[in-house]
């Protein structure tokens, strides 16, 4: 996968233009909301002829779905016996959150620091971009916006390595931070929330940009639970 570089600037225009999903990551992101919601719980067969038929797929897309899965700690391989729900402990679900908030405060941190004007100028508009669907309850858009936000704030680190870690780490609690939508109202006040990051980074401001962030995924972390109920 291949990163900014630090004598990079951030380019809007290519981070629009995402390819569009497969049929296999379509599959995935479904089961892992599933997952999240507790409609499979930990230790249940991923039967790869049962999803198949559930989702009009060969098994092929159904394979990929679930080595996707594995990836990201959502579903464990058993040799010759197929793959199983993994579960995941509140306790590390918590440690995974911490990590991530710690990284992208620093990604906030670095950005205020580093992001020149024009960077600065495209995070106001993903951020507003983001603001339009809100208001509009356009969900999906919505999540797709939200991940180029937080992906330009990595990026507007110029430190690769730190935008790499922060894209993986992000990838394995993707399905938790698309679930917190489902509570009350969360567009919106992710909004306000993110309003808070772009301030700070906007004035240069290190400190208050970290803050804005820890506490928009601590914010995020209790919408998970609430998701779960």
């Amino acid at each position: 996968m291949n990163y900014v570089r630090s004598e990079q600037p951030l380019d809007l225009a290519s981070a629009k233009e995402e390819r569009p999903k497969t049929r296999a990551e379509l599959i995935k992101e479904e089961l892992a909301d599933a997952i999240v919601r507790g409609a499979i719980g930990p230790g249940v067969a991923l039967d790869e002829m049962g999803l198949a038929k559930r989702f009009g797929v060969s098994r092929t897309p159904i394979r990929e779905a679930i080595r996707q899965l594995e990836a990201i700690g959502f579903a464990e391989a058993r040799p010759r016996r197929g793959a199983v729900v993994a579960h995941i402990t509140q306790a590390r679900l918590n440690e995974m959150f911490a990590v991530m908030a710690e990284l992208e405060a620093m990604c906030s941190s670095f950005s205020a620091l580093k992001m020149p004007a024009e960077e600065k100028a495209a995070l106001r508009s993903l951020h507003e971009q983001c603001a339009e669907f809100a208001e509009a309850g356009k969900l999906e858009g919505y999540m797709d916006l939200n991940f180029q936000f937080h992906e330009a704030i990595y990026r507007g680190t110029h430190n690769s390595y730190l935008t790499e870690l922060t894209l993986s780490v992000r990838q394995r609690l993707a399905p938790f931070r698309r679930a917190q939508f489902s509570g009350f109202d969360r567009l919106k006040l992710s909004v306000v929330e993110h309003g808070r990051v772009v301030e700070a980074i906007e004035r240069g401001d290190a400190d208050g940009a970290a803050e804005a962030m820890r506490q928009h995924l601590q914010i995020v972390r209790d919408s998970v639970d609430e998701v779960k109920g």
